[in-house]
C-alpha cells in the first residue's frame, strides 16, 4: 500500500444505516487502509494484522444495537476509535507481560510513535491523557484518534467528524500542545 493512500469515505449508505453487517462489505477497504495506518505504528512483532484488527473492531462495532450510524463517515470514524481501544488493549496486556515497571521518563505525543514499537506502556499513557481530554474536549479527542491512531489527513479527518479542514488544523493543535503538557507534565 503506497504510504499516503487516502480513505474514500462512500457515500453509499445501506437501507438500514444501523446495520452493521451491511456497511462492512461497503467499507471494508477503507476499513483496511484505516486499519493498516493504526498498526504502522507499532511493535514489530505486534500479533495483530490489518485483517484481524478490521475483524475485531467489526465485532465490538456490531455488538453496538443503540447506534444508528448516520453516514459511512460516522462508521468509519467510530470504527477509528474502536480500533484505538483494540490497540491500546493490546498494549496493555504486552505491558503487563514484560518484566518491570512502567518507564519514569515522559515522552512528547510525536515521539510516542518512534517509541511505539517497543514501548507499549507509551501508547498506554497517551490512552489515559487522551481521555482526560476527552472530558474537556470531545471533539478534540476524536481528532487525535483520526489523525494519531487513524493517520487520517486534515482533509479525511474533516469529512469524518463533519468539520472543516481549518477546524482539523486548530483542534489538532489545541490538542497536541495539551496533550505534550500532560505527558510532560
Amino acid at each position: 500500500m503506497p504510504p499516503g493512500e487516502a480513505i474514500q469515505v462512500q457515500e453509499v449508505v445501506p437501507t438500514d444505516p444501523a446495520d452493521v453487517d451491511a456497511l462492512l462489505p461497503l467499507l471494508y477497504h477503507q476499513l483496511k487502509v484505516q486499519a493498516r495506518r493504526a498498526l504502522r505504528g507499532e511493535r514489530l512483532d505486534h500479533t495483530l494484522s490489518p485483517t484481524a484488527l478490521v475483524h475485531e473492531a467489526y465485532v465490538r462495532l456490531s455488538e453496538l444495537h443503540e447506534i444508528s450510524w448516520r453516514d459511512c463517515a460516522h462508521f468509519l470514524g467510530a470504527a477509528a476509535q474502536v480500533m484505538r481501544r483494540i490497540l491500546i488493549s493490546y498494549a496493555r496486556a504486552h505491558n503487563a507481560a514484560k518484566r518491570g515497571g512502567p518507564r519514569a521518563t515522559r515522552t512528547e505525543i510525536d515521539d510516542v510513535i518512534a517509541f511505539a514499537r517497543d514501548r507499549p506502556d507509551e501508547l498506554i499513557e497517551l490512552d489515559a491523557a487522551l481521555d482526560r481530554l476527552a472530558a474537556l474536549s470531545q471533539r478534540q479527542a476524536r481528532v487525535v484518534e483520526c489523525r494519531f491512531f487513524a493517520e487520517m489527513s486534515l482533509e479525511e479527518t474533516a469529512e469524518v467528524l463533519s468539520i472543516s479542514p481549518a477546524t482539523v488544523k486548530r483542534e489538532w493543535t489545541l490538542a497536541r500542545a495539551w496533550l505534550n503538557r500532560e505527558m510532560l507534565g
